[in-house]
């Protein structure tokens, strides 16, 4: 009796042994791993979190969750950085920045790809890949000048359709086992903005003039600028959610590879609204007395979290050139002020909030985690 119980025993012990010992499936609950979650940022200035102090941005933000939830350490790569574009045909910008709060177009999202893929030794290691992208190959001066509905459908489709398509085939086929996360846009302005000589300021350098076309007062303009975002918000969803859910679908396999990130934003969060969540100016009572006293050539600074480190390299992209003429002069300092306010209409940080619950909402059907905390 003893020697058959012994027996059984040992039996058992090498069923469990043999149990535990079984390899995890690939792509498994993301907490039945011991390695690093890898997470690549990959687009434009919403990702990489205009005007914000690291600890503020959204995809950190979704890294503290992830850790949090998983209890495994989370490695972010960001190569995300403002004013990039999807492909190079989409400006005729050919400058790059060292610091990625300076708006300008290189490297291209493509580009960002091919920086990524150098530094993994096994890029099928990268679990999760942050994307925002398509609003700088628009433009927002087109945008916000464009004619109406019709007009903005037919930019959105043409820059956030076939070239976000071709953008996504070419991540999920560089990082296989990534999930792909692709946020949304916002609404810049809204009826609640607040309409006042600042404003009015800040939308002349936004707004062109058509030589011959009748004035229009400050209350048409504002009007114009809240139906063109209203209208670039709703084309950029509906077209970003499509091309997501295509290429999702391309893909197959038992989970969903590449889902879209809606931002939920009512008109209190638009730009300069009571409740705004993004970037404006410093409107302390000192700022408004200097600018009063000064007749308006003091200018009001942003107020983002940043600002200082990027004026420094706006004036290093920006410097003057040998030899430039009169309008390479004026279209330097013209760019060269709007690196300066490049964070204006930026998501701040509780816009950033709203960027990370967006994108934890999608993780865990994404990466098979727990729901996460309201």
């Amino acid at each position: 009796m003893i020697k058959r119980s012994q027996s059984l025993i040992l039996v058992s012990l090498l069923l469990v042994i043999n149990v535990v010992c079984q390899p995890l499936p690939q792509n498994s609950n993301a907490g039945n791993s011991s390695r690093p979650l890898n997470m690549l940022v990959l687009g434009d200035s919403i990702l990489w979190g205009q005007g914000l102090k690291p600890e503020h941005k959204s995809w950190y933000q979704v890294k503290a969750w992830l850790e949090r939830t998983t209890g495994r350490k989370v490695v972010e790569r960001i190569e995300a950085h403002s004013g990039t574009v999807i492909e190079l045909a989409s400006t005729d910008d050919r400058l790059s920045a060292s610091n990625p709060e300076v708006n300008v177009a290189l490297p291209t999202i493509h580009d960002q790809i091919d920086n990524a893929l150098k530094s993994y030794p096994d890029a099928s290691q990268v679990d999760l890949v942050l994307l925002s992208g398509c609003g700088n190959d628009v433009g927002v001066q087109k945008l916000l000048n464009a004619s109406g509905t019709a007009e903005i459908n037919n930019l959105t489709g043409e820059k956030c359709g076939a070239p976000m398509e071709r953008l996504l085939r070419r991540i999920t086929t560089s990082f296989p086992s990534a999930v792909v996360i692709v946020s949304g846009y916002y609404p810049f302005f809204s009826e609640r903005s607040r309409n006042d000589f600042i404003l009015k300021g800040l939308t002349k350098r936004f707004l062109k003039t058509v030589p011959g076309a009748p004035k229009i007062n400050s209350k048409e303009i504002l009007v114009r600028l809240t139906s063109n975002s209203k209208d670039w918000y709703d084309a950029s969803n509906k077209t970003l959610a499509e091309v997501a859910q295509k290429i999702s679908g391309e893909l197959g396999g038992d989970r969903k590879r590449v889902m879209f990130a809606r931002i939920d934003f009512p008109v209190e969060y638009s730009f300069a609204a009571n409740q705004t969540r993004l970037w404006g100016f410093d409107r302390s009572p000192f700022r408004m007395m200097a600018l009063l006293i000064s007749f308006g050539r003091i200018l009001l600074p942003a107020n983002d979290e940043v600002r200082g480190q990027r004026s420094v390299s706006c004036k290093e992209v920006f410097k003057q050139e040998s030899n430039e003429t009169a309008e390479q002069r004026k279209e330097r300092h013209n760019r060269r002020l709007l690196c300066r306010y490049a964070s204006l209409g930026h998501p701040n940080k509780k816009g950033a909030v709203l960027y990370a619950e967006a994108i934890i909402n999608s993780l865990p059907t994404a990466l098979s985690l727990p729901n996460p905390l309201k």
